[in-house]
């Protein structure tokens, strides 16, 4: 599903140049689960956001379902991302101008599903939110809101997901349930999981851990 060879990413850092990511290189498997541990500063993010394409890397490649992202342009990569990925983020990104049910027909919308509202529907019933269709996220609690989040990254099957600390804006009961949940939902979906954490019982539910360490990946036992 992944394939990551000699990626490395150096930005400008007042006129010097800092390297984020230093050669890395690792393969993830269909289906796989993997978990990202490490520090905050090791280059976690940085790594998401190249594995979405988000961002190019300075040297070295990333290779989705077998399309390398550095061939293509950046319209061609958003085409891929709503194509195979589904994202979780600590801070929702839900948008606040859409309701809960709204917000998850976004990416089915887009991807062209004929169902998008029933689709929702199953969906947020899901993950226990058929009650909160029509709430807006102001009107939604944290554990809510990634709950309606959760229901969007996987409403539109994706073959990956990526979630960055999906517990880190949550209590440790309300995070708890959330990652039950996720773990839940990827195994019936057969998905593909890439989890940045810095908790370690998270990490230990992935059946990989790989380390960030100052920008070099490690794998974990």
């Amino acid at each position: 599903m992944v394939t990551v060879s000699g990626l490395t990413k150096c930005v400008d850092n007042g006129g010097e140049p800092l390297t984020i990511l230093h050669e890395n290189s690792f393969v993830v498997a269909a289906g796989e689960t993997v978990a990202i541990v490490g520090a905050s500063g090791s280059g976690k993010s940085t790594l998401l956001g190249l594995l979405a394409g988000l961002d190019l890397p300075s040297s070295g490649s990333v290779t989705l379902a077998g399309e390398t992202l550095g061939s293509l342009g950046e319209d061609a990569r958003a085409v891929l991302r709503g194509r195979l990925l589904g994202f979780v983020f600590q801070s929702f990104q839900l948008l606040p101008a859409l309701n809960a049910i709204e917000n998850v027909m976004l990416p089915l919308e887009l991807a062209g599903t004929a169902n998008a509202r029933a689709e929702a529907e199953f969906w947020l019933e899901r993950v226990g939110l058929s009650h909160r269709l029509r709430h807006y996220p102001k009107h939604l609690s944290g554990g809510e809101q990634q709950r309606v989040a959760l229901a969007r990254a996987f409403a539109p099957k994706p073959k990956l997901v990526l979630a960055d600390e999906p517990t880190g804006n949550l209590d440790a009961a309300t995070g708890h349930q959330i990652i039950e949940l996720m773990f839940a939902i990827n195994a019936e979906s057969g998905t593909t999981l890439i989890l940045v954490t810095h908790d370690d019982e998270i990490a230990a539910r992935c059946a990989r851990r790989l380390r960030m360490h100052a920008g070099r990946i490690e794998e974990l036992g």
